[in-house]
């Protein structure tokens, strides 16, 4: 993991083989003006944090990636745990409903927002195009088991085997606690899913959710995947001075906010 504190205090630079001018970040709960659960860089609009610091840490966001590499506008996604791709241009409102966004347009930065769901960001080798994507287990899974939110943003890249994928931050296997439902979502596409999931009593298991993405990635061809190696470091759920968790701190503490992480074009450089 390479961080760079240089733009808001301890945020995530992703470490990557991809061209100078594709640009990314991933935010933490650190820089913002949020208090108590939100506190203090929550960037979600629909968590019950107060309107006007939800509106000023976004702005906060925005500065940050216009002060890094002229960026004009973060699109700020309607994310509903679905696998529809929208496609930004610069016209794109926040609250646009979709669980991944692509572009080609320089100055239009992808934007997933999350708290324990993983956010993935795409690019290719020759840098022209980018895309995020919000990886929760639903959409992981997708509604048949076998094409999820990943599959499809990689659809929309021309060469599979061009795509270089990083994944953020997420809720860790030692703390992501599911049902059998979710096991046989996965493991009924294959039963090679099964060794990202580890019996934890009756009809209970803890789940490798990043462990499931690189392997839902290398299934539909995608061979350059960094970031997340499913380590505690990583694991949003564990370490609450970083970062927000809904699993963590919804019951604890009555709501939690959500980390951004955003993929653009700055063809200046």
């Amino acid at each position: 993991m390479k961080d760079e504190s240089a733009l808001a205090v301890d945020w995530l630079i992703p470490d990557w083989p991809v061209r100078e001018h594709v640009r990314a970040l991933c935010s933490t709960r650190a820089g913002g003006v949020s208090e108590g659960p939100f506190g203090s860089l929550n960037l979600g609009d629909h968590v019950q944090d107060d309107a006007l610091a939800v509106q000023r840490n976004r702005e906060i966001f925005g500065a940050a990636l216009t002060t890094a590499a002229g960026v004009a506008h973060p699109v700020f996604l309607n994310q509903v745990h679905g696998t529809h791709v929208e496609w930004l241009r610069r016209g794109t409102a926040d609250g646009t409903q979709a669980d991944a966004c692509a572009t080609l347009e320089e100055g239009v930065a992808c934007v997933i927002m999350v708290a324990d769901c993983l956010p993935v960001l795409f690019t290719n080798r020759q840098g022209d195009q980018v895309a995020a994507a919000h990886a929760g287990w639903r959409g992981l899974a997708g509604p048949t088991g076998g094409t999820g939110i990943l599959e499809e943003v990689v659809a929309e890249f021309a060469r599979t085997d061009e795509v270089i994928a990083w994944l953020g931050p997420c809720i860790g296997p030692t703390a992501f606690e599911v049902g059998a439902e979710v096991r046989a979502a996965f493991c009924e596409a294959g039963a090679s899913a099964e060794r990202f999931f580890k019996p934890l009593g009756e009809h209970k298991f803890l789940a490798d959710l990043a462990g499931l993405a690189r392997h839902r990635l290398q299934r539909a061809g995608v061979a350059s995947i960094h970031g997340n190696d499913s380590s505690l470091p990583w694991c949003t759920f564990s370490n609450p001075e970083r970062f927000f968790s809904y699993r963590r701190d919804q019951r604890a503490l009555g709501g939690s906010g959500r980390l951004a992480a955003a993929v653009w074009l700055d063809r200046r450089v």
